[in-house]
């Protein structure tokens, strides 16, 4: 009997220990669980956070918005609409996103923002809702929904005095065209801040596309710094623009054609030499190596290539490839399928070069379209990271003596930073220009008013 005793506390103790072990066991997989979002959700979720309280205010009609162009375009047509929202005091509708483009892509707004977050985190400017009720609908013979084009480059007058009243008579105003409807100044700041508040905060990727665009950062990180060079020589561009420097005249006809097709793109004869000299072409991928050479970037490194597909591809890509080896793509980096999801999307993949371009070490644009404008708008609000503004037309002149051999490399090199030493994003203020709104600096790339030195600009 007593020597039974001691076996008994070994087993009674050796039970203790494995019931210890599967208890901490059990709790360390709860954990996991929670961590992963795997206890009774697929995917990782933040904790919530507090919504803001809902305006309560009287809606004075529902606001349609239709959005046209490209995926930056439409961005800021979306925030331009809620700010209009705002000033009326009207209900907005989730915005329609550009299905009849050159790039027919069929994405949804939901298709590439968070829906959920954009309509939560305005609820407290302007309320905000997936559809039209039922009762406002097509099917309702006595629901008239006026349909119209706002006045471009309109201020908050325009919209109180023409639009506003309209509502006394619809009940729904659908806005069918909204690129650059809202002035870059003479904009109350209130209404400039909600501006920012849309673009910077509201609108955001949806977690798929955020989840890959930092996935894509993330490989990127690991090879050291690197630079997104944002490359506009694809073939919508040089179509539109009537750009045909350094093309076959084979090239430069199909490209002709093409502006022919589509009705929206109103010059049609185009003189591109002219509209090289005066700095509107986007720069050739060749031209861009030049150019990155003389500002000092050496041949080892790293650069991303922000753009859809280069026309004329690979080949067209060499001689920027030849004085850059470690040039990359989005579609080096990931694997196709993967991938696969967002092709034959172009917004959804413009959103993964605009997460990677936003989060380089130096970003350059060889054009100042949309994606260009916005992307410093959105460096500069992160702090001023390093973006290089290229004076295209400066450029063009020192490359064609370059190349003609009138200057050797020294003085191209040295001319090229000298005229680039003040154009780097920093600290200014918006140019403006009375009654010439579409040469004012656009607000979306210099939004003062969001930054840190606004009161430089007051």
């Amino acid at each position: 009997m007593a020597r039974s005793r001691p076996r008994v506390w070994l087993v009674a103790g050796c039970a203790a220990v494995l019931l210890w072990a599967s208890v901490a066991q059990l709790v360390a997989v709860g954990r996991l669980l929670l961590l992963f979002g795997l206890a009774g959700d697929a995917h990782p979720s933040p904790p919530p956070s507090a919504l803001p309280p809902p305006r309560i205010y009287k809606s004075n009609g529902y606001l349609k918005v239709s959005c046209n162009g490209g995926l930056n375009q439409m961005r800021s047509e979306i925030c331009d609409m809620v700010a209009v929202a705002r000033l009326l005091n009207l209900t907005m509708v989730v915005p329609e996103l550009d299905k009849r483009s050159f790039w027919a892509d069929q994405s949804n707004f939901g298709d590439i923002f968070d829906v959920r977050h954009f309509i939560d985190s305005l609820r407290d400017e302007v309320h905000i809702i997936k559809q039209l009720p039922e009762k406002l609908g097509p099917t309702d013979s006595d629901i008239i929904i006026l349909e119209m084009p706002p006045v471009s480059w309109s201020d908050e007058k325009y919209y109180l005095h023409q639009i506003l009243p309209l509502f006394s008579k619809y009940s729904v105003i659908h806005f069918n065209k909204t690129d650059a409807r809202l002035a870059n100044n003479g904009i109350s700041t209130e209404l400039q801040l909600l501006r920012c508040r849309v673009n910077f905060h509201a609108l955001k990727f949806t977690p798929q596309i955020e989840g890959l665009g930092n996935k894509l950062v993330h490989k990127l990180r690991a090879k050291g710094s690197f630079v997104a060079l944002h490359l506009r020589y694809e073939m919508d561009m040089l179509a539109f623009s009537g750009c045909n420097h350094g093309l076959s005249p084979e090239e430069a006809e199909e490209l002709k054609k093409m502006r022919y097709a589509y009705p929206w793109w109103r010059d049609k004869e185009i003189d591109s030499q002219a509209k090289r000299s005066q700095g509107l072409c986007p720069l050739t991928p060749e031209e861009a190596s030049l150019v990155l050479k003389a500002l000092g970037f050496q041949k080892d490194a790293l650069i991303y290539i922000a753009a859809g597909e280069i026309y004329g591809g690979d080949r067209r890509l060499e001689p920027l490839r030849a004085a850059f080896p470690n040039l990359v793509r989005k579609e080096m980096l990931l694997n196709s399928e993967v991938l696969r999801q967002f092709q034959n999307h172009s917004s959804q993949m413009a959103a993964l070069d605009f997460i990677v371009s936003t989060a380089s070490d130096v970003f350059i644009p060889t054009f100042d379209g949309n994606m260009a404008k916005l992307v410093e708008g959105h460096r500069r609000f992160l702090g001023f990271r390093r973006s290089v503004v290229l004076d295209r037309q400066k450029l063009v002149e020192l490359l064609d003596l370059y190349t003609n051999k009138t200057i050797s490399w020294d003085n191209f090199a040295s001319s090229v930073q000298e005229a680039h030493r003040n154009r780097v994003a920093q600290p200014s203020c918006r140019r403006k220009l009375e009654n010439r709104p579409k040469e004012e600096d656009y607000f979306y790339a210099n939004p003062h008013e969001c930054l840190a030195n606004s009161t430089l600009c007051s």
